[in-house]
């Protein structure tokens, strides 16, 4: 096993279930699919969606954003088929555990609301549900056995969503 700049040992990488950008392009494609085959009535006018469904994208990308620059400046790899090579714990790092997966969903929901699909939104748990236990508690594992009590400790102070 080689070595981090911290002394730390490589221990791989967190073997998540899959990328989660695919998983969160799977789950939209699925839902305009169904929605295509099974056009559910959206409640609301239209103008409202847009709204709703924008702000939720603009926040979710601020969140998104904020979370990669944080990893770009501490130069340690997003991508989760990459090993970490430093445990960032700063700026948006230090609201949330997950601001890039945060960001994500928000995105997510709010295409569902502004393009008014219903299937998109059903498909947020089942999504939720594969991403923080497919992806989510096996990056925190391989965290926590990369990083021990400085992670621990980290988890302890910061909440994973919100």
């Amino acid at each position: 096993m080689a070595m981090d700049q911290a002394g730390q040992t490589d221990s791989g990488t967190a073997g998540v279930v899959a990328r989660p950008p695919l998983l969160f392009l799977a789950a939209f494609l699925i839902g305009f699919v169904l929605d295509r085959l099974l056009h559910l009535p959206f409640p609301g006018p239209g103008l409202v969606s847009w709204i709703i469904g924008g702000s939720l994208m603009l926040i979710g990308f601020a969140l998104f954003a904020a979370g990669i620059r944080n990893f770009m400046r501490a130069e340690t790899p997003v991508p989760t088929n990459e090993p970490t090579r430093v445990l960032v714990t700063t700026g948006i790092h230090g609201w949330t555990r997950n601001p890039i997966y945060l960001g994500m969903f928000l995105i997510y929901g709010g295409i569902g609301v502004a393009a008014q699909n219903i299937w998109i939104l059903v498909l947020t748990l089942p999504l939720a549900i594969l991403i923080r236990y497919g992806v989510v508690a096996r990056e925190e594992a391989y965290l926590e056995r990369r990083f021990g009590d400085r992670y621990r400790d980290y988890r302890q102070r910061v909440r994973r969503w919100l």
